[in-house]
């Protein structure tokens, strides 16, 4: 397949490099990778399954249990099956256009994900701090909004991109030295003014990890004051307790973003493979350990997994 087009400025398509310089190691890398996938896929598909069939847990924190599990479900699928195709086949080989298609889901269902964290936050801080308004607050038209809302940002924020990478000119070669088509990666190949892609790249990242964080710090606060307050040591264990959950899943998303954010700035001169390993975590971790997580700390997914499996070993 020729990956160069006289007809148009862009390539017909691009080369997937992988982990620059770490080639050789691919299959190795494999390894851990395809294990992290298929524990994101039986364990986000697990919580979806009970969550829909089991009409008790038809409940705000469920359902965006199970937003998230659809998110994180959709975010590594897809990345991970195009990484596994060139660590196993050296299918390096992506359409113009099906790049342009993964960088926009990729970037979408992050900032998705960033939001349901978010409404996740509001969801604790109802529960804790106006515990007896939670049912009248967290209807199921709201929740239904939060979603949309979370939807419509993502998309709103992300189709400019793909209009803005058809139009430019890649002189600079088609291969992309990453495991997936990202959005800077892509800038770095095109010719011309980039400034705008740059900035704006930039911006939107900014707004939506800065944002949204300062408002799930801000919602921790609040709850927190009203464990503080709380009269007797065993009610503020428990009242946190249910917060436990959320805020293994914000670690696990935030942190890799924050590392390699760092990274960026801090080890310019590290190893390109270096900043791609950690670009991969970020997309691996979340999906992977979001489901333990959950499934270990929530007594009611826990006995319900739990009954899902002996009922197959009656």
């Amino acid at each position: 397949m020729s990956i160069t087009n006289s007809t148009s400025s862009h390539p017909a398509a691009f080369l997937l490099v992988g982990i620059p310089g770490m080639e050789h190691l691919h299959v190795w890398i494999s390894i851990p990778f395809c294990f992290a996938y298929t524990l994101a896929l039986l364990g986000n598909c697990t919580l979806l399954f009970i969550i829909l069939v089991n009409t008790a847990l038809h409940e705000p924190m469920y359902l965006f249990l199970a937003m998230l599990a659809a998110i994180d479900l959709v975010l590594s699928s897809t990345t991970v099956p195009k990484m596994l195709a060139i660590f196993w086949f050296r299918d390096r080989v992506i359409n113009f256009y099906t790049c342009l298609v993964q960088m926009f889901f990729l970037h979408s269902f992050s900032i998705m994900e960033s939001a349901l964290l978010l409404a996740m936050a509001f969801d604790r801080y109802v529960a804790i701090c106006r515990p007896l308004h939670y049912t009248t607050v967290l209807t199921g038209p709201l929740i239904t909004k939060m979603g949309l809302a979370a939807v419509t940002r993502a998309v709103t924020l992300m189709t400019p991109l793909p209009f803005l990478l058809r139009r430019f000119h890649y002189c600079r070669g088609p291969v992309i030295a990453h495991c997936y088509c990202e959005h800077m990666a892509v800038v770095r190949l095109a010719c011309g003014d980039t400034r705008f892609n740059n900035i704006y790249g930039i911006a939107v990242a900014m707004f939506i990890v800065v944002l949204d964080l300062l408002f799930v710090i801000l919602s921790y606060i609040f709850i927190l004051r009203a464990v503080l307050q709380l009269a007797s040591q065993e009610a503020r264990y428990k009242a946190f307790g249910t917060c436990v959950s959320h805020i293994g899943a914000i670690l696990a998303f935030y942190t890799p973003v924050v590392i390699s954010s760092v990274m960026h700035r801090v080890a310019r001169r590290a190893a390109p493979h270096v900043h791609i390993l950690f670009a991969n975590f970020y997309l691996l971790f979340p999906p992977m350990v979001n489901p333990i997580i959950y499934g270990v700390r929530t007594k009611q997914i826990r006995e319900r997994v739990l009954g899902l499996f002996l009922r197959k070993d009656v």
